[in-house]
C-alpha cells in the first residue's frame, strides 16, 4: 500500500528535522570537544617552576627557558608562549591563535608548566601578570592597532580570579574616579595590571581623551581611582612599596618612553640608569633590581636587560635573545 501524499509529506518533514537535529548536535558536540583542554609541551616533565632563577622567553624559539643565576646556562623546556609570566605556583602563557580577527589564548599554567585552565579572546598578545600568591591573573591584548605610540590603538584587559573562577572580561566595565569625580568616556582604556599582596588591590594604566592615568583599583569594593598622570604599564615592588613604570618624555614616535620608579607613600619618582626607550612593562627581579626587555642586537628580537631600582648604576644585559622576564626565588 503506497503511502498517501500528506502521509509522504509528513514523514519527509520528520526525517529533515531529525537531520537538522542531528546536524547541530553533532556541531555542539564537535565545538564542545574543540573547547577541550589541550596540554602545551613541558619538554620531559621535569621544567617546572621548582628550580629557583630567572624565567623568560626564548626569542629563538619561543620557548620559555630559565636561567640560574647571572650568566648561568640556558634550559629551554618550557610551552610555546608570545607572552608569558609567573608567580605563586601559577603561571600565564598568551599565544595569539591564526586566523582573522586576532584572537588570543591565555593558558594558565600550573608549577609544572602544564596547562589547567583557558580562556579566548580578542586581540594581539600584549601584557601578562600573575599576583604574588599565583591567584589573580590579568592580560591585555591589543584589539586594534600594535602600538602604543600611536593613537589608533584600542585594548582589552582581563582578570581572572582562580579562587572563584570568576572572569572579568573587560576592566572596562569597573567604575572609574579621576579627580574624584566619576569619569565616563567611551574611548577608557585599560592595560598593564599589577597585583599587591593582599590580592585585592592593583594598579593600572588608563588611557581616554590623550592622557594616560595610573589608576588604583580594589576589587572587593569594585572601583578604581587615578592617582596621577603620565604612568604606563606598572609594575610593583614585591615589598609593595615602589612602583616601575614607563613615562613618556618625548613625542618622539621612535623613542617616547623611560623607566621611572615611583614610591607610593612620597609620590615622588625618580628615572632609572636606563636612557633608552622601554616600551615594556617591567618586573621586579628582587627588591632592589628591574628587569626588562629592549630590542636585540645582532638581528635578535629581544635581550633582557636589568638595572637597580634607585637611579643608580648602569643597565647590564642579563639575558641575549629573551623577553618577558619573570623571577622564582
Amino acid at each position: 500500500m503506497k503511502p498517501r501524499p500528506r502521509q509522504l509529506r509528513s514523514a519527509l518533514v520528520l526525517l529533515a528535522v531529525l537531520l537538522l537535529a542531528g546536524g547541530s548536535l553533532g556541531y555542539v558536540l564537535h565545538a564542545r570537544n574543540r573547547e577541550l583542554p589541550s596540554r602545551p609541551s613541558a619538554g620531559d616533565g621535569s621544567f617546572g617552576l621548582a628550580e629557583p632563577g630567572l624565567y623568560f622567553r626564548d626569542s629563538a624559539t619561543g620557548l620559555v627557558a630559565r636561567q640560574s643565576g647571572s650568566g648561568g646556562p640556558r634550559v629551554t623546556g618550557g610551552p610555546s608562549c608570545e607572552r608569558f609570566y609567573t608567580a605563586g605556583d601559577r603561571a600565564l602563557c598568551l599565544r595569539k591563535l591564526p586566523g582573522i580577527p586576532a584572537r588570543t589564548q591565555a593558558l594558565v599554567l600550573d608549577g609544572q608548566l602544564r596547562e589547567v585552565n583557558r580562556a579566548t579572546v580578542p586581540g594581539i598578545p600584549n601584557r601578562a601578570r600573575v599576583s604574588a600568591s599565583g591567584h589573580l591573573l590579568s592580560w591585555t591584548t591589543f584589539a586594534t592597532g600594535d602600538s602604543y605610540a600611536t593613537s589608533a590603538f584600542s585594548t582589552r584587559t582581563s582578570i581572572l580570579d582562580l579562587r572563584t573562577g570568576y572572569l572579568i572580561k573587560s576592566m572596562e566595565e569597573i567604575p572609574l574616579a579621576v579627580d574624584g569625580a566619576r569619569y565616563h568616556a567611551p574611548d577608557v582604556n585599560y592595560w598593564g595590571v599589577t597585583f599587591a599582596a593582599d590580592d585585592n588591590r592593583f594598579y593600572a594604566t588608563v588611557s581616554s581623551r590623550g592622557r594616560t592615568h595610573l589608576v588604583e583599583g580594589d576589587l572587593r569594593n569594585w572601583s578604581a581611582k587615578a592617582l596621577r598622570e603620565n604612568a604606563e604599564c606598572p609594575s610593583l615592588s614585591p615589598d609593595n612599596t615602589r612602583i616601575a613604570f614607563k613615562k613618556k618624555v618625548s613625542d618622539d614616535p621612535a623613542a617616547p618612553w623611560r623607566p621611572y620608579v615611583l614610591d607610593l607613600a612620597t609620590m615622588n619618582e625618580h628615572p632609572l640608569a636606563e636612557s633608552h626607550s622601554v616600551d615594556d612593562q617591567a618586573a621586579w627581579l628582587d627588591d632592589t633590581t628591574v628587569g626588562y626587555a629592549l630590542p636585540g642586537r645582532d638581528g635578535r628580537a629581544s635581550d633582557i636587560w636589568s638595572v637597580p631600582a634607585d637611579g643608580t648604576g648602569e643597565p647590564r644585559l642579563i639575558v641575549p635573545g629573551g623577553s618577558s622576564p619573570a623571577s622564582v626565588r
